[in-house]
């Protein structure tokens, strides 16, 4: 039942139909600012934010276009999920072709409306949409290819495989916080570059979420951060079908979801006709669009499968094809006597006005943005550095650098020295904490909160979310290039998140992971707040970078490389104890992953390689002094980054550890399982094959071993 203050629009079921515009992703061969004149040269023409419907046969036409397409795609494949994209069709049509603003010729153009669809299996929707709408990406052979090896329409939307699909979208939930992470992106560059006389940046967000996205908690995280922000560009489609994988959602979701949502903040709408209310739908997007102060919900009811005489409102239509038989039923069912992957002349016609209108959009922004180059040319160019992703010039030059006469300090303090002096340059760079910011030491000093009210400033207070604070982040990363999001919490807290971390690490979103407390070294809170297993999971994740600096000089080279690394994130794991500044780290080694810091050898042929990292680089360092004194050659390398050392030449690796040197010490405050690869197999690690323990942090390195007199003892046995 909709609540009080809930607006239900409901009409009969032969209502008319409708059309627009459809958004989204980079595609890699075109720019944001790329130039879009309309053909033959025409000046753009002001375009209307709403366009006018389509005769109610074309949109009814439409509609089952992309309906059969996805059915068809899914039924080629016999894999996929038909169910959505045929109850949502409707939705997608007025969506795409009446509200949308895109160009399809340029997805990269700056100024689009984002398009997330968080309910990732039904994407035979959003791919029947790019192809209609004339996106290059998205071709009938590609729809033809769906789920396929090195298809461009994978089983699930991935931004780095098809132009047109603006981030990458599955485990449920994720991709309506990444829409919240776009929203917030959107507030923020316009609060900062728009002025009175020129809207430089005015976009909105969409995104379609399905039950088993409103059932999972990183969902209703992101949505109370959107209320308390007040995000009124973000609008949602709640496709209400009411069917799960195991059957009737009434098994296990049962609340009131639109009473939530207000409770949240949102503005609510229940469209309770979404099979063919289509003056419905286009009314809900206008006073969704009409609220400027909140995010909306607009509840669709649905029905999957619809058309299906005999699958439609069951689970047996959401995660399967349809069959050979009940597919020319359903034909039958909606007067669709077509062929397989038809669209019909009057169809490509009609929706062939979208690149037309596309480069108009884009030609009228540009137009725009000349102007507003003109008279704000300094903040022009820190809008184009946003979008471009350019670095400023000499950038780097702004990281702090140490000396071992420096004092010494935890790796958690030297990273805020990073962060506040990267803020000074990089226009793009914000973030924020798990309610961690002083202990995180994540506070960017110069800058206020972003708040509802204060959305220009650049500290992003989360709250005790870890989860959606990094899909937030991860949606904040691809909205454009030069945006560059940190988000924190206590490295044990990884865990809470770790879904979100591996959605950025393959969508290719370069988001930075600062993470404290990284190890024993935390001392009393225990072995619930001690992280022991998660180094060595997050290296076993692909396209992730995860740094252990051990000191000043390795955290700003630690930042260093997460900011050049804007095709994927980094795990910085930082220290909660002081640690001294050791002579021979630097900035620019981190680049390698492992270098020497110490080595009193020659020949390359140490009798004896120490590897450390993070805190226990110094233990191994003290280490090797003693053991020199006693006449023998040992080297010190710290093995910072194993993704980036993995990266260099052979020549490189066995400048470092060199394969005639068998006898190898490792010593980290984390599991040993993975240092074999480094040591060999006459080698030791030194570790934490346990759970920690609540003490002072000095007692439990003793206790469990990682202290000087332990590495000593090793190289003597080996």
């Amino acid at each position: 039942m909709a609540s009080p203050n809930t607006t239900t629009t409901t009409t009969s079921a032969a209502a008319a139909p409708g059309s627009g515009r459809g958004a989204l992703r980079l595609l890699r061969s075109r720019l944001p600012f790329a130039a879009a004149a309309r053909p033959g040269g025409r000046p753009a023409t002001a375009l209307r934010a709403t366009a006018p419907p389509a005769a109610p046969e074309l949109v009814e036409q439409s509609v089952n276009t992309i309906r059969f397409l996805a059915v068809d795609a899914v039924e080629k494949a016999q894999s996929g999920h038909p169910g959505l994209p045929m109850g949502c069709a409707p939705l997608g049509h007025v969506l795409f072709d009446e509200f949308l603003r895109f160009n399809p010729k340029n997805p990269a153009w700056f100024d689009r409306d984002r398009f997330v669809l968080s309910a990732g299996h039904g994407c035979m929707l959003q791919y029947a949409l790019l192809h209609l709408a004339g996106y290059d990406g998205v071709t009938m052979d590609d729809l033809k290819a769906f789920r396929q090896w090195r298809s461009r329409t994978p089983g699930h939307p991935e931004n780095f495989e098809t132009a047109g699909v603006e981030v990458t979208t599955g485990p449920l939930g994720q991709g309506f916080a990444n829409a919240v992470g776009l929203a917030l992106a959107e507030k923020h560059l316009a609060a900062r570059f728009n002025k009175t006389d020129l809207k430089i940046v005015d976009h909105y967000t969409y995104v379609i979420l399905g039950d088993g996205c409103q059932m999972e908690g990183v969902s209703n995280e992101a949505a109370s951060l959107a209320g308390h922000w007040g995000l009124g560009k973000l609008i949602a489609f709640y496709d209400d079908n009411h069917i799960s994988i195991d059957g009737s959602t009434d098994i296990a979701f049962t609340e009131d979801v639109l009473a939530r949502y207000e409770a949240l903040g949102w503005h609510t709408i229940w469209v309770k006709n979404g099979n063919t209310g289509y003056d419905d739908i286009r009314a809900a997007i206008k006073e969704a669009k009409g609220v400027k102060d909140k995010p909306t919900l607009i509840k669709v009811t649905t029905t999957i499968g619809f058309g299906s005489p005999n699958k439609a409102n069951t689970y047996s239509v959401h995660g399967s094809a349809l069959g050979s038989k009940e597919v020319e039923a359903t034909r039958s069912n909606l007067h669709w006597l077509h062929e397989p992957f038809h669209v019909p002349d009057e169809v490509k016609r009609y929706w062939s006005h979208h690149i037309d209108e596309g480069a108009s959009l884009e030609a009228e922004w540009n137009a725009k943005f000349a102007e507003y180059e003109n008279k704000y040319h300094q903040e022009a160019a820190e809008l184009k550095s946003i979008v471009s992703g350019e670095l400023p010039s000499g950038w780097d030059n702004a990281l702090p650098t140490y000396t071992p006469e420096s004092s010494p300090d935890a790796t958690r303090n030297l990273s805020q020295h990073c962060l506040n002096s990267l803020a000074k340059v990089i226009p793009g760079f914000l973030g924020g904490s798990a309610d961690l910011a002083s202990s995180n030491m994540t506070l960017l000093k110069m800058f206020g909160d972003f708040q509802r009210d204060t959305p220009e400033e650049r500290n992003i207070r989360f709250g005790v979310r870890e989860h959606g604070m990094g899909a937030i982040c991860n949606g904040i990363a691809v909205h454009s290039p030069g945006l560059i999001p940190y988000c924190a919490t206590f490295f044990v807290f990884t865990d809470y998140m770790r879904a979100a971390i591996r959605l950025s690490a393959l969508s290719e979103s370069g988001v930075i992971f600062v993470m404290t407390h990284d190890s024993i070294g935390l001392g009393e809170d225990g072995p619930t707040h001690q992280p022991v297993e998660q180094l060595l999971s997050l290296r076993a994740m692909p396209n992730i970078l995860m740094l252990r600096p051990a000191d000043g000089n390795e955290t700003s080279g630690a930042y260093k490389i997460a900011f050049l690394n804007r095709k994927r994130p980094s795990i910085i794991a930082l220290s909660r104890q002081k640690l001294p500044q050791l002579k021979g780290t630097s900035v620019d080694a981190v680049s390698k992953g492992g270098y020497i810091i110490s080595d009193n050898s020659s020949g390359n042929k140490p009798e004896l390689i120490v590897i450390g990292t993070g805190s226990e680089l110094e233990i191994a360092e003290r280490a090797a002094d003693e053991l020199r004194k006693e006449g023998r050659t040992v080297r010190v390398v710290s093995l910072v980054c194993w993704e980036l050392f993995e990266e260099q030449s052979e020549k490189y690796k066995e400048s470092v550890l060199p394969s005639e040197v068998t006898s190898r010490i490792s010593i980290e405050a984390g599991v040993t399982f993975g240092w074999e690869k480094y040591i060999g197999q006459k080698g030791k690690a030194i570790g934490i094959d346990r759970f920690g323990a609540s003490a002072p942090a000095g007692k439990i390195y003793k206790e469990l071993g990682l202290t000087v007199g332990n590495v000593i003892a090793a190289a003597k046995a080996l």
